[in-house]
């Protein structure tokens, strides 16, 4: 039976993917930064789940998700969902605080590396994949997207790079769209969302990216469902 690693979900579209995958049969090992949330978004979810709150940037955390894993196994995917916006709004570039710049790289970047590092045996030997969730922000210039994009662009070169060097394994930078997620209501305070399509929409698209294999490479959601 095959095993996935999810990060980021207990909401949004991490936990759209779970329920997804859950219902196609898969085995899951789960990664929030919320206890309560976690458990209590994947406590309905079927088959074999487990559920492990904790923050990314913790190695400790990182080994523990892998164990869990391997305990199954051993992953024959990696979905990279989990990462952190920074300031909410969004702030010019001009008034980016460093500090909170620095903390949305070692979330999104580097720790996503991290996890990464530890699964690859495993999906070397399996023949497995790594699918990072991107954005458009990676690579289009918007206004007060310029950190939160920046460490996109840095998950895609890394993506990029780890396809050419492994090629074992498929590795996806997959751009999902615009989704009506917190993560999405939090960088448009007060906006209204609502016209924004749910992450459910996306599921289909990741289930027959799993289930066709294509090439390394980038990937927009929307396009494939």
């Amino acid at each position: 039976m095959s095993v996935a690693i999810i990060t980021g979900a207990s909401r949004g579209l991490g936990l759209a993917l779970a329920t997804g995958l859950a219902e196609a049969g898969w085995q899951l090992v789960l990664d929030a930064r919320g206890a309560e949330a976690l458990a209590a978004a994947t406590q309905d979810l079927p088959g074999q789940v487990i559920a492990i709150p904790g923050d990314l940037t913790d190695p400790a955390h990182r080994a523990e998700v892998s164990a869990a894993a391997e305990s199954l196994g051993g992953p024959d995917l990696l979905v990279n969902n989990g990462g952190a916006l920074g300031p909410s709004p969004l702030p010019p570039l001009a008034e980016h605080p460093l500090d909170a710049l620095r903390a949305v790289f070692e979330v999104n970047v580097v720790a996503l590396l991290g996890l990464t590092q530890l699964a690859l045996p495993h999906l070397r030997a399996r023949a497995g994949a790594v699918l990072n969730i991107t954005s458009d922000a990676a690579v289009e210039a918007y206004p007060g997207w310029g950190g939160y994009g920046a460490s996109k662009a840095a998950v895609e070169q890394l993506s990029n790079v780890l396809a050419v060097e492994e090629p074992e394994v498929r590795v996806w930078w997959a751009d999902p769209g615009d989704l009506r997620t917190r993560m999405h209501q939090d960088a448009f305070p007060g906006e209204d969302i609502s016209d924004r399509p749910l992450p459910e929409t996306v599921v289909p698209a990741v289930l027959k990216v799993l289930a066709n294999r294509p090439e390394s490479g980038r990937l927009r959601l929307p396009e494939l469902t």
